[in-house]
């Protein structure tokens, strides 16, 4: 499998739940409001012998006219146009903000990757219209209510034979993950529950999550399970280490 990082770039998010831009080379953290937590943003490509699968879709900026996550797909030799299919752990705004663009002309929004199908926790949307701002952008996900390409799940299952999903809660009521095993390789995505290398090395309990302990507990169970059998981890929010 061939996997490709598409980087958002570095922020620091605070209780305000807003994501400020952050330079490493020249910001400092101290100067920030207290209590902010530095991560990047960051959704994957996968290249599979069947797919071109993207996991999450980042925050939605636009550059330059352009939505930045098309950019950086196209500058990683991708037409967003190929994506085959479009995996999200939650629908938190930062890794759903690019499920959906400004329709041309309309003050409404259509579907970012229209030749691709959505896989979503169909309890994760119904609870991101119920749950709403600030940690949800509502108006962002209405055009996924009724559309023909996203698949509703429920609970665990496969797709296609080799992408597990797994509903697993912890960071927020109805995450999920994704194993993929193809070609004699596994890789492993586990969203805001499997955020950062470091995350997974220590017995961490964040109070930004609605179960800390469970989501630190599936930390150290993936881990372990990773480790013995070889798993890539794909880390959304790592500064450092997007892959390991």
């Amino acid at each position: 499998m061939k996997i490709i990082p598409l980087s958002e770039g570095s922020f620091t998010i605070d209780k305000t739940k807003m994501f400020v831009p952050f330079d490493t080379s020249s910001d400092d953290l101290q100067s920030r409001n207290s209590g902010s937590l530095l991560v990047e943003v960051q959704p994957f490509v996968v290249v599979t012998s069947e797919d071109v699968l993207l996991l999450d879709t980042g925050l939605g900026f636009m550059k330059d006219g352009v939505m930045q996550l098309h950019a950086n797909l196209m500058n990683a030799g991708i037409n967003p146009g190929e994506i085959t299919k479009v995996l999200m752990s939650h629908l938190h705004k930062d890794h759903a903000g690019g499920v959906s663009k400004k329709a041309n002309g309309d003050s409404g929004y259509c579907e970012a990757f229209p030749n691709a199908k959505y896989y979503i926790q169909q309890k994760e949307l119904e609870f991101a219209f119920e749950k709403g701002l600030p940690s949800y952008i509502p108006a962002e996900l209405e055009c996924l209510k009724d559309a023909s390409n996203v698949v509703r799940l429920d609970g665990n299952g496969v797709i296609d034979g080799y992408i597990k999903y797994e509903l697993v809660g912890g960071h927020s009521p109805y995450h999920q993950v994704f194993t993929i095993v193809d070609g004699g390789e596994t890789v492993f995505f586990g969203g805001d529950n499997a955020p950062q290398l470091q995350q997974m090395k220590s017995k961490f309990v964040a109070k930004y999550d609605y179960d800390g302990k469970l989501a630190m507990e599936l930390r150290q169970k993936w881990w372990k399970q990773g480790q013995e059998e070889g798993w890539k981890f794909l880390f959304y929010h790592d500064i450092k280490t997007p892959v390991y």
